[in-house]
C-alpha cells in the first residue's frame, strides 16, 4: 500500500475543512484534503451568515463572491409567525440587526454585511478559492482509520471511485468531518452533552410566494396550526432564494408521531402551511436531522485538532453553525503554519483549544437555549398539541379578542418575542469572541466593564485577546476598514502619530523571528488617515501606542505608549505569542 506524505491531513470539505485548506495553502503549508463525498453540498443546510464569518471570506478574498449569491441583508430581517402564509399573520418582528434600534450596532462593529447564502452556494466558493490557493482537494475519498504517534498522523484512506487504498502520514491533521466524525471516534475524543433532543425533516422546495413575502422579507417565517406545539410550531420555512425558493423544516417527536417521509405526505404539509392551493410546489429533496447539545471535551489530540461539527452540534438557532466552524479554522490555520515552517513551539497549538473551546460552550449553550426561547411562541398563542382544529382557531381569535384574556394572551406574546433577541439579535455572541491563552499578552489591565447585555451587544474593545474593532480609514483617496490592514497570514503592529519608532522595531523583531510583521501608522494626516476621528476613539491606547495583532486579527498585545527600547518590547511579546517563552 501506498504511502502520501504530507504536513497536514484535513478530514472534511464542509466550511470548516474548506476554510483551513484555503487558509493553509495560501500559507504555503503543503496539506491534502478528504471528503468521502463526491462533492461540495447538495442542499442548502447552513444559511445565515454573519459578520464575523464575512470577515474571514474577505481575508480570502472572496466576500464579494459569497455576497452575489446571498440574500441581502436588508432581505433577512423580517420574523413572521402566521397561520400560513396566505393565513393569519400572528406576530412579526425584526431580526439579524435589520431593526431600526439595532441596525446602528451592526453596521458600527464591521464592513462587512449578514448575509443568507445556502451552504450549497457557499461551498462552491470556498472550493474555488482553496483550488486557487494551490490546495489538494480529493472528494469520493473516505477516512478508514486514523492513528497517530509522537511523530506523525497516520490515516488510511479509500478513493470511493476506484477502490485504491493507501496510506497518508501527515505532521498534523485537521478533524473536520461533522457531526458524525470518524476523526474523533478513531481518537477516542470524549464528547459530554446529549444528542437526539429533537427529530426534524428539511424539505427543500420550490414555490413562487412572492406575494406573501416580498412586503415583509426575511430569511424565516414560522407557521403556527392547531396541534403543533412543538419548537418551530407546524413548521419554519428558510428562505433559500427571494421568493421562490425555500427550505421547509418540520419538527416532530417520534414518540408520538411515526412521520411520512414520502413526497406526497411532505407536499401535503407544504401545501398546508402554504395555504394557497393555486401555488405550485415542487420538491427537490427531502432529509432528517436530530438536534444535538454535544461538545467535544478536548480540541486537541496530540497532532490532532477538530473543527466545525466534529467538536460542537448544536440545533441551528441563532444561526451560529457555519459560523462558529468558519471561524475554528481561522484561528486554527495560521497556527499549524507557523508550526510547521518551524517557526513558534508547540504550545502555540494548545491555544486553539483555550481559545476555541470556550466559544464552543458559548455556541452550543446558547443554541439550546434560544430554542426553549422560541418554543415560547406558540405557547403564548395559546397552541398546543392534541388540540382540535376548532380549539385551537379558538385560542388564536381570543388573542385577537378585547378582551382581559386577549390582551394578556397579546402581553405574553410580546414578552416572549422580546426574549427572542437572544435568538435572531445576539451581537455579542455572534461577534464577542475574547481570548485568554497562552497567544494572548496581558497588559494588567481588565477587560473594560459592559455597559450593555454583553450577549445582546458587541462592545469594540482593543484589550488583548479581543478582535481587532472595525474603523473606517482613507488611504489615496480610497476608504478600507482597519480590519483590511491586518490578517492575511501575518502579525500586524498599528501606531499612530508619535509612534514611528514602533514601525523599525516591528521590522527588526520580524527579522530577528523569522515571521512577517507589518507596520503601519494611522491617524490623522497618516498615511492611513483617521478621517472620521473613530479610530482614536476605538484604539484605547495613545497615539504613540501601539498594537499587535494576530494573524487572525486578534489583539496579541499593546502597548499604551512608546517605550524606552520598542525593538525589546515587539520582541519579547513575539515571543511569548509564538510559545518560544
Amino acid at each position: 500500500m501506498r504511502t502520501l506524505e504530507t504536513d497536514v491531513l484535513v478530514v472534511g470539505a464542509g466550511p470548516a475543512g474548506l476554510t483551513a485548506a484555503a487558509l493553509l495553502a495560501r500559507s504555503g503549508v503543503d496539506a491534502v484534503t478528504v471528503s468521502r463525498h463526491p462533492g461540495t453540498a447538495h442542499t442548502p443546510r447552513a444559511h445565515i451568515t454573519n459578520q464575523r464569518a464575512m470577515e474571514v471570506f474577505r481575508d480570502l478574498g472572496v466576500e464579494e463572491r459569497v455576497r452575489a449569491v446571498a440574500t441581502p441583508a436588508d432581505l433577512m430581517g423580517d420574523n413572521v409567525w402566521a397561520t400560513s402564509f396566505a393565513g393569519q399573520e400572528l406576530a412579526r418582528m425584526k431580526a439579524w440587526g435589520d431593526g431600526i434600534a439595532r441596525k446602528a450596532d451592526y453596521e458600527a462593529a464591521s464592513p462587512c454585511a449578514m448575509g443568507n447564502v445556502g451552504q450549497h452556494l457557499l461551498e462552491p466558493i470556498l472550493l474555488d478559492a482553496a483550488r486557487e490557493q494551490g490546495a489538494d482537494i480529493r472528494f469520493s475519498t473516505e477516512l478508514l482509520d486514523i492513528t497517530q504517534d509522537a511523530d506523525a498522523v497516520h490515516g488510511t484512506v479509500r478513493d470511493r471511485a476506484t477502490g485504491e487504498e493507501y496510506r497518508v502520514r501527515a505532521r498534523y491533521a485537521i478533524g473536520a468531518d461533522g457531526g458524525r466524525s470518524t476523526v474523533a471516534e478513531r481518537l477516542g475524543v470524549p464528547m459530554e452533552g446529549e444528542t437526539g433532543l429533537g427529530h426534524a425533516v428539511n424539505v427543500w422546495l420550490e414555490a413562487d410566494l412572492t406575494k406573501y413575502r416580498a412586503h415583509r422579507p426575511g430569511t424565516l417565517f414560522f407557521t403556527v396550526q392547531p396541534g403543533k406545539e412543538f419548537w418551530l410550531g407546524a413548521g419554519t420555512y428558510i428562505c433559500v432564494k427571494p421568493w421562490t425558493e425555500w427550505v421547509l423544516i418540520v419538527m416532530y417527536d417520534p414518540a408520538v408521531e411515526q412521520i411520512d417521509l414520502s413526497e406526497a405526505a411532505m407536499l401535503e404539509r407544504a401545501r398546508a402551511t402554504i395555504g394557497d392551493p393555486g401555488i405550485q410546489v415542487r420538491i427537490k429533496d427531502i432529509s432528517q436531522w436530530q438536534m444535538n447539545h454535544v461538545l467535544a471535551t478536548r480540541y486537541r489530540t496530540g497532532r490532532v485538532f477538530l473543527v466545525g461539527d466534529a467538536a460542537h452540534r448544536h440545533p441551528p438557532a441563532n444561526g451560529l453553525g457555519s459560523n462558529t466552524s468558519v471561524q475554528d479554522s481561522y484561528n486554527l490555520a495560521w497556527k499549524i503554519a507557523l508550526a510547521v515552517h518551524g517557526r513558534a513551539g508547540d504550545g502555540l497549538l494548545d491555544t486553539y483549544h483555550d481559545e476555541r473551546h470556550p466559544v464552543g460552550r458559548q455556541v452550543v449553550d446558547r443554541a439550546m437555549e434560544s430554542v426553549a426561547l422560541a418554543g415560547k411562541i406558540p405557547a403564548a398563542l395559546g397552541v398546543r398539541a392534541g388540540q382540535s382544529d376548532e380549539e385551537g382557531a379558538d385560542a388564536l381569535a381570543e388573542y385577537f379578542a378585547p378582551t382581559r384574556e386577549g390582551r394578556a394572551r397579546r402581553r405574553e406574546v410580546a414578552a416572549a418575542l422580546a426574549e427572542n433577541d437572544y435568538h435572531f439579535n445576539a451581537h455579542g455572541v455572534e461577534l464577542g469572541q475574547h481570548y485568554r491563552s497562552g497567544a494572548v499578552v496581558p497588559d494588567g489591565t481588565e477587560h473594560p466593564p459592559h455597559t450593555r447585555d454583553p450577549q445582546l451587544f458587541h462592545r469594540p474593545t482593543t484589550h488583548p485577546g479581543a478582535s481587532l474593532p472595525h474603523a473606517w480609514l482613507e488611504h489615496d483617496g480610497t476608504r478600507l476598514s482597519t480590519l483590511d490592514l491586518v490578517g492575511r497570514d501575518r502579525f500586524t503592529l498599528l501606531t499612530g502619530i508619535g509612534g514611528a519608532p514602533w514601525l523599525p522595531a516591528a521590522e527588526k523583531a520580524a527579522a530577528e523571528l523569522g515571521v512577517e510583521i507589518v507596520a503601519h501608522s494611522v491617524g490623522r494626516g497618516q498615511l492611513y488617515d483617521d478621517v472620521y476621528g473613530d479610530w482614536a476613539r476605538l484604539r484605547e491606547v495613545a497615539d504613540d501606542g501601539c498594537l499587535l495583532i494576530r494573524p487572525d486579527r486578534h489583539i496579541a498585545w499593546r502597548s499604551d505608549h512608546l517605550t524606552d527600547d520598542p525593538v525589546h518590547a515587539v520582541h519579547h511579546a513575539m515571543r511569548r505569542v509564538l510559545a518560544w517563552d
